[in-house]
């Protein structure tokens, strides 16, 4: 009975009470405030029926209780039985030797696994692949013994193929993660022809292929030299949409040299040039061999059209004219820096600022507003679009958080306050840049400081700021209002995370360039604006390079650049 007053408050009720109960009609029990001589019968026909509604009431509960317990043993059963059994024990001890390197283990639990009948799936064969493959490619740690070096790579080698045959023998599904593995295998074994048919293997399986997947074939015939086949397995990814980062374009540019195919290195220029922009050490250093060689000094026109190199940078918008090499004789490359205004130091030519074009903008920015509202509450994202609609464009925006916060350790309104007004002094319309801040920011904290407060609402008032709602990321927010209203963002934010990454390599890093206002601070915030020339691979029309590279900064150190020039100057003519 206890129990059932417990789960039923109306019988708590009537359990503790010390008045005389009678039966109504509806509820078969009425309160009577007085004895009468019917008393005693009523109290026990009173309590057998309370006796009867508490017992089928703890019957219920006991049944709701059982049942709740019984779901949650049946799960807890169900999920135990599935690590214990034999496939999961496996998994589980397949990871464990992936972690750890351990190949020599995997392999035993992998023999002990057939000999036992253990039914294997593709995760199990994928770890055991990439294990053999890692091994291969002596990715493992090594120890100091050579010959126990050697051995793995060879067991790794010889018991990949095995298992990667066992595994279309068994019909198990192969993946993406399969056939890389296993071209990874055939690279070690120095046999790019099987990695490339690998790959080809995997597109006529309806497996698109990843960057990733072309790396054993591409870097393994550049290894050998094999320009012709590296251009192939080049051809293949174009065709399959994946894009060569800068260590595909950088083997390419090298076997292009060592096989002295000049037009080819002009095309792996101009391949950098429009997705890398700016170059690592690495491939700065294959590009001063270019120009130091003595095969360089041959390749190019003596004379050409000036008229067509200047239409082709016209129409290029500036900073290429894509007709080739100009000119002849030794090339003298030189690292040296550019000034504020893009001379360089070195020849004093001038690089110029590379046009974007409006509509690409635009599509960016439509694009932008989608992605935000997979990321974003849509409704949310959509409020703030109709909000910078009424109160916008902007000169600037500004990312509030990253401007405030720049010290790491507490929030500064006062640099956040000198910002705005630098920017509202630098804007031609004399209007208060928009702050965009997280609505954390605005509340509580230093927020309620009375001089702060005040500043907050002199922006909002004047429609200068947006706070952001919470669980929002307000690096959706800031990012949109500074391209829809293509404007100034003044933010330290490298933009390199996993977010920016989703906007893609080829517009973003271009409209970032010429957007960007980074900030200083010493004994006040300083702005540097972003550069008047174009921080990106340029030709100019008498032949010469300008190759930026990731050496410097252009604030605390210049950013290093590679000139390379005709010795003596190019004679330009022109033909009609």
């Amino acid at each position: 009975m206890l129990l059932s007053a417990r789960a039923f408050p109306v019988l708590s009720t009537i359990c503790k009470s010390k008045t005389s109960w009678k039966l109504v009609r509806c509820c078969n029990f009425y309160c009577c405030p007085h004895r009468n001589n019917n008393h005693v019968s009523t109290i026990s026909s009173l309590t057998q029926r309370i006796n009867h509604f508490t017992t089928l009431a703890s019957a219920r509960t006991t049944s709701t209780i059982s049942k709740i317990s019984s779901e949650r043993i049946s799960t807890k059963g169900r999920k135990k039985a599935h690590q214990e059994l034999p496939e999961s024990i496996l998994k589980h001890k397949l990871d464990m030797c992936s972690k750890y390197k351990k190949l020599d283990e995997a392999l035993e639990l992998y023999d002990e696994a057939r000999k036992n009948g253990v039914q294997l799936s593709y995760y199990h064969y994928n770890v055991l692949l990439y294990l053999c493959s890692s091994a291969a490619a002596d990715l493992l740690p090594e120890s100091e013994d050579k010959a126990h070096n050697m051995n793995a790579k060879n067991l790794g080698m010889s018991r990949g193929f095995e298992i990667f045959q066992q595994m279309k023998l068994d019909n198990v599904e192969l993946n993406e993660a399969t056939f890389t593995s296993t071209a990874r295998l055939a690279a070690a074994m120095e046999d790019p022809e099987m990695a490339f048919e690998l790959v080809k293997q995997m597109k006529s399986a309806g497996i698109p292929p990843r960057l990733r997947s072309y790396g054993p074939a591409l870097f393994g015939f550049c290894k050998k030299g094999e320009a012709s086949r590296a251009y192939d397995v080049d051809a293949h990814m174009i065709e399959c949409e994946v894009a060569a980062e800068e260590p595909e374009l950088a083997a390419l540019l090298k076997v292009s040299i060592d096989t002295k195919l000049g037009e080819k290195v002009y095309d792996m220029f101009h391949r950098l040039r429009s997705s890398v922009r700016q170059l690592s050490e690495s491939t700065a250093t294959i590009v001063e061999e270019w120009f130091t060689s003595d095969y360089a000094a041959d390749v190019g026109r003596a004379t050409w059209e000036e008229a067509k190199v200047k239409e082709g940078i016209v129409n290029r918008g500036g900073g290429w004219h894509g007709q080739g090499w100009l000119g002849n004789g030794k090339w003298r490359v030189i690292r040296t820096n550019m000034n504020m205004k893009g001379v360089c130091q070195c020849c004093g030519e001038k690089l110029v600022c590379i046009d974007i074009d409006p509509a690409e903008t635009v599509h960016f920015a439509s694009s932008l507003t989608k992605l935000a509202c997979q990321k974003e509450s849509k409704a949310n994202f959509l409020k703030f679009e109709e909000w910078l609609r009424q109160h916008g464009p902007f000169d600037a925006v500004v990312d509030g958080a990253n401007v405030g916060l720049h010290n790491q350790h507490h929030f500064s309104f006062l640099d956040l306050n000198s910002t705005v007004n630098q920017l509202r002094y630098l804007s031609p319309s004399k209007k208060l840049p928009l702050v965009i801040l997280h609505q954390s920011r605005v509340r509580g904290g230093p927020a309620e400081d009375p001089r702060n407060r005040k500043l907050l609402n002199k922006w909002k008032e004047s429609g200068a700021l947006y706070a952001t709602p919470p669980g929002s990321n307000d690096d959706w927010y800031w990012l949109y209002a500074a391209v829809s209203c293509n404007c100034l963002l003044v933010t330290n934010d490298e933009m390199r995370d996993h977010l920016f990454q989703l906007l893609g390599t080829s517009f973003f890093p271009r409209w970032k360039e010429k957007h960007q206002v980074r900030t200083s601070y010493s004994r006040g915030v300083k702005l540097h604006m972003p550069p008047s020339y174009s921080i990106v691979i340029q030709e100019s029309e008498n032949g010469s390079w300008h190759i930026p590279t990731v050496t410097g900064d252009d604030i605390e150190d210049p950013r290093q650049w590679l000139c390379a020039t005709r010795n003596g100057g190019t004679s330009v003519r022109t033909h009609s």
